[in-house]
């Protein structure tokens, strides 16, 4: 690939004393993820550099190069280098995945890190805890330690009170909602469960907390009206690649009323084109919903699966557009979300597409559609998690209400 980039310079890029061995297969896995060969010249240009400056910096083999050796030279912004930190990034995901990645050897982990090693396994293996939860509960409880000062002051935790903690939640409840608090103390309960069966601390501590007030029902759900969202989907631009897959995730979305993380884990095996139905994997409750292919989703599948999405060797049905190519987070499609309410204008409140499946439903229900369908549709187990919509219909609910009972002025 390097004759074919650099014909006459293809030597100076093969004969680099660190990358030169990889810089060929470097080359060609960047093609294959969706760079443009004129943005592949310029990565394989800046890997001159790179190339220099772990050398000055006492790198004498590929095997020695690491992740914190490569993220010495990332500019403190990424807008300052642009083109420095995206080769940077993309060689050490190559580098990861030839495993030629290694990890330092003479940095010891620090005592948080291992103390949070064991909190991981704890969650892992006795709690049975999802990654996801494990993930929020390390951010937590990586607060707190920092908090503590436990790095320096490893008697911290022994000496450790609720006087202590309570501080730490005041200071959080400064940054975070109720809602979210509420979060933070149940994840400090059980880090001080966890700590007292280790015989660290004291038993009890974790029942001596108090946790914000959040009452069920308090807030009604995000929902618009439902001209917004036909408006919405009118203002996007479909004749890009781009905004034709932004298109059909929001579509999809305003049609069957999906979450995020089933728009992203899609299959393209979940389209059944002859059957005339699509198959939703539902993360949330590890079940799968069979809904109908209706004519108009199909026909906007369609337009997508032609003239969108990128040939790739994926099966996930909505992919990056831009290299690197490869699968969305569901994240991406709240960004999605986030830039077509910029786009267009329009005045939207909300900052997830989590506010569609709402006025999906609430579309549905002033259709004079049943609770027990609008639930099917959405996935629920319950029909209390569908009567919450009840609550929007604010219209239908005037016609229930009790005439105020009228004073008898004769009395």
């Amino acid at each position: 690939m390097l004759t074919q980039l650099f014909p006459k310079t293809f030597k100076q890029y093969s004969s680099l004393p660190l990358l030169g061995s990889i810089a060929d297969d470097f080359s060609k896995r960047l093609l294959q993820q969706g760079y443009q060969e004129g943005s592949v010249c310029n990565q394989l240009r800046t890997i001159i550099r790179i190339d220099k400056s772990l050398r000055q910096c006492g790198v004498k083999r590929l095997e020695e190069i690491t992740r914190e050796s490569l993220h010495a030279f990332l500019p403190a912004k990424s807008q300052d280098d642009r083109l420095l930190a995206g080769t940077i990034r993309a060689l050490e995901r190559f580098l990861y995945e030839k495993r030629l990645l290694s990890s330092p050897k003479d940095d010891p982990p620090s005592r948080t890190g291992m103390l949070l090693l064991l909190y991981t396994a704890y969650l892992k293996e006795v709690r049975a805890f999802a990654d996801s939860t494990i993930s929020h509960h390390r951010f937590t409880t990586s607060q707190f330690l920092d908090h503590l000062n436990y790095e320096s002051n490893p008697y911290s935790l022994s000496t450790l009170n609720s006087v202590n903690v309570e501080k730490f939640v005041r200071t959080s409840g400064v940054k975070y909602s109720r809602g979210t608090l509420q979060h933070i103390v149940a994840n400090v309960r059980g880090f001080l469960r966890f700590l007292s069966t280790k015989g660290i601390i004291a038993h009890g501590l974790d029942t001596q907390i108090d946790t914000s007030r959040v009452y069920r029902l308090e807030q009604l759900p995000h929902s618009l009206p439902w001209d917004k969202v036909c408006a919405l989907l009118s203002s996007i631009d479909q004749t890009t690649s781009m905004g034709l897959r932004d298109y059909t995730m929001l579509f999809l979305i305003a049609t069957y009323g999906l979450r995020t993380c089933e728009i992203v884990t899609l299959t393209l095996d979940d389209i059944h084109w002859r059957e005339g139905w699509i198959q939703i994997p539902q993360r949330k409750t590890d079940s799968c919903l069979a809904l109908p292919l209706t004519d108009e989703a199909g026909t906007v599948l369609l337009k997508y699966l032609k003239h969108g999405r990128p040939s790739l060797p994926y099966r996930e049905l909505f992919l990056r557009v831009r290299a690197p190519a490869g699968r969305l987070k569901p994240a991406a499609v709240t960004e999605v979300f986030q830039g077509c309410v910029r786009r267009s204008g329009i005045d939207i409140k909300f900052q997830g597409p989590h506010c569609i499946r709402h006025s999906f439903a609430v579309h549905l229900l002033r259709q004079g559609t049943s609770l027990k369908v609008i639930g099917d549709l959405l996935g629920h187990r319950s029909a209390e998690s569908t009567c919450v919509y009840l609550r929007l219909a604010t219209d239908d609910l005037r016609d229930v209400a009790l005439p105020l009972p009228q004073e008898n002025i004769n009395q």
